[in-house]
């Protein structure tokens, strides 16, 4: 028999490498509910207990950058052992993360409510469905985003720099840096351009003085 440590080993390296593995696995169940007690406490927190929270989210996530605000409640199947954080990210309440695999989002992107990024995905066969089986592909959001109440991100989805979600879009593919983007399935509708650096919000003008 394979000692624990080779077992345990071996389950974490395939949550990681996009290959099936069994999701039920008793190691990774254990680790699994002692992680999300912390989120349970996290969830309890204040909103004056800035130092706990950002004490907790550290302890929590593999990476937090400066300035990082979650609001609670938050949802994570591992608590967050996946997701890296850059500087000066903000997700609204609700913000629900199926993090079996690695989550990355930049520096000065924000979340709208109820957002979900997903990773995991199961095969086709319900057969092997029923066995447990289930594989995970890695989601990247870039720096400075802004993607919309209920935004759906599934697995393996990049997202590029400065690009705009709209609210209620499912995002089953790759989208580009600089574009606004919405839609069941999310699509491209146009880029972000010169007129959205002298106006916002149906044609009303920018205060040029905002950007100085």
């Amino acid at each position: 028999m394979m000692p624990r440590s080779f077992l345990e080993g071996m389950a974490c390296y395939c949550m990681k490498d996009k290959t099936l593995y069994i999701s039920t696995d008793p190691q990774l169940f254990n680790e699994q509910k002692q992680r999300i007690t912390l989120m349970e406490v996290y969830n309890r927190t204040s909103i004056m207990e800035t130092k706990k929270r950002q004490d907790l989210l550290h302890q929590m996530f593999a990476e937090v950058g400066e300035g990082c605000e979650i609001e609670a409640p938050f949802y994570a199947n591992w608590a967050g052992k996946y997701v890296h954080l850059g500087n000066h990210v903000y997700a609204n309440f609700n913000l629900t993360l199926v993090d079996d695999t690695d989550i990355y989002i930049g520096d000065d992107t924000m979340l709208g409510p109820n957002c979900t990024l997903t990773v995991a995905n199961h095969p086709m066969d319900p057969a092997l469905r029923q066995k447990g089986y289930q594989y995970n592909k890695p989601i990247f959001i870039g720096k400075n985003c802004w993607l919309g109440a209920n935004v759906t991100v599934l697995p393996g989805v990049h997202i590029g720099d400065g690009t705009v979600i709209g609210a209620n879009s499912l995002v089953t593919h790759d989208i580009p840096d600089h574009v606004v983007a919405y839609g069941s399935p999310c699509k491209v509708i146009r880029p972000i351009d010169e007129h959205d650096h002298l106006y916002y919000d149906h044609d009303q003008p920018i205060d040029p003085s905002l950007y100085k």
